[in-house]
């Protein structure tokens, strides 16, 4: 059930909506190349709008959708996404953030413009409070979360595809609640469950990967390096940048490793992902030192994601950088990086398992 705080930001946010005129067009928009919680989050914010305010609302993403799973889910339960490149700014007079904080470098809120609303699960920037009505908690495992309980409070029907959406969003986000899940991330799963389309849900999860895929999967392992319980991989340039944290999360699976991150470039920047499996670690706070003031980037405890420009003086195409980070990484979490070595799949033995061996170092 919707939570005390729910039912009072719904009346401050119900407040502030209708503050403004009826002929106000809303832009909605989530982070760049958007993740399942993103999309979920943004299709039920977008009916809370429509439905219980009245207002003509646009949902609308910067980057790309690459990811199979995440272009199956916009397909196979049909929503309404525009690409920001189609649109012309002067048609909005009010401009939404979901599942992501104004300024941080990772949406195409404009920088002078100050959002209207925000919702969001990753800790709070200060910036964040000088917009004119925002939830933001990092409590939560997922944004989704939040925006179900607003549903619920409003009144609104779930439809068995949006119902489909968040479920999904939950899961992919918390990992099956193995990742910073909380209890009103546990009562909104299932709460949703039952009005779920089970073979939709399916064919998301199981979407089809392009061979593509099998390319960068590959660039991963033969660039797998580490030392201790870190792994990292440089993939280079990439044609898609929500591969990393795909990669990222992949790695971090590996026996005995309990950090991982993935680097790639894409345009004139070098994206990476941190995971860890430490419940105890601030992964969000560990990236911004990372890249300090030359990138931007965040997150929360086990997860966090950014980018750094490539300097224009740069000939390599980023790879002395990715390798920079790499170092810095290993730094940061008290490891030598001079023993960062790469890391090389054994032949499949006799007990027919392949495991990344670490090379000897060299005798002097």
């Amino acid at each position: 059930m919707p939570s005390d705080l729910t039912r009072a930001r719904l009346a401050a946010l119900a407040a502030q909506v209708e503050s403004t005129p009826h002929r106000d067009r809303w832009l909605l928009l989530t982070h760049d190349n958007p993740d399942p919680d993103a999309l979920a989050s943004t299709a039920a914010l977008g009916l809370i709008l429509r439905r219980r305010f009245h207002r003509r609302v646009t949902i609308a993403y910067g980057g790309m959708i690459g990811r199979a799973e995440n272009r199956e889910m916009v397909r196979a339960l049909k929503l309404k996404l525009s690409h920001l490149r189609h649109l012309k700014r002067r048609d909005y007079q009010r401009f939404v953030l979901v599942d992501c904080q104004p300024w941080t470098g990772n949406s195409q809120l404009p920088s002078e413009v100050v959002p209207d609303l925000v919702f969001d699960h990753h800790p709070m920037r200060k910036a964040t409070q000088r917009s004119r009505f925002f939830d933001v908690r990092p409590e939560y495992g997922a944004t989704a979360t939040i925006l179900f309980e607003y549903l619920e409070e409003a009144g609104l029907h779930i439809t068995r595809p949006l119902a489909t959406g968040l479920v999904y969003a939950i899961r992919s986000e918390t990992q099956d609640f193995g990742r910073e899940a909380a209890g009103p991330d546990h009562a909104a799963y299932d709460r949703l469950l039952p009005r779920v389309d089970r073979r939709t849900l399916a064919r998301i999860q199981t979407a089809p990967l392009p061979l593509n895929y099998f390319h960068n999967l590959h660039r991963a392992l033969e660039g797998l390096a580490g030392v201790s319980n870190l792994v990292i991989s440089s993939l280079g340039r990439v044609d898609q940048p929500d591969i990393v944290p795909e990669i990222a999360d992949l790695l971090l699976r590996m026996e005995g490793r309990t950090w991982s991150m993935c680097t790639g470039v894409h345009g004139d920047r070098v994206y990476l992902s941190i995971r860890t499996s430490n419940p105890r670690a601030d992964a969000g706070n560990l990236m911004r030192r990372l890249i300090g003031q030359r990138g931007k980037g965040g997150g929360h405890g086990t997860m966090a994601g950014g980018f750094v420009e490539i300097p224009r003086t740069a000939s390599d195409g980023g790879r002395a950088l990715e390798r920079f980070l790499a170092q810095r990484f290993a730094a940061a979490l008290k490891k030598n990086p001079e023993r960062l070595q790469p890391l090389v799949l054994a032949p499949v033995g006799a007990g027919g398992v392949a495991e990344p061996v670490e090379p000897a170092a060299e005798s002097t």
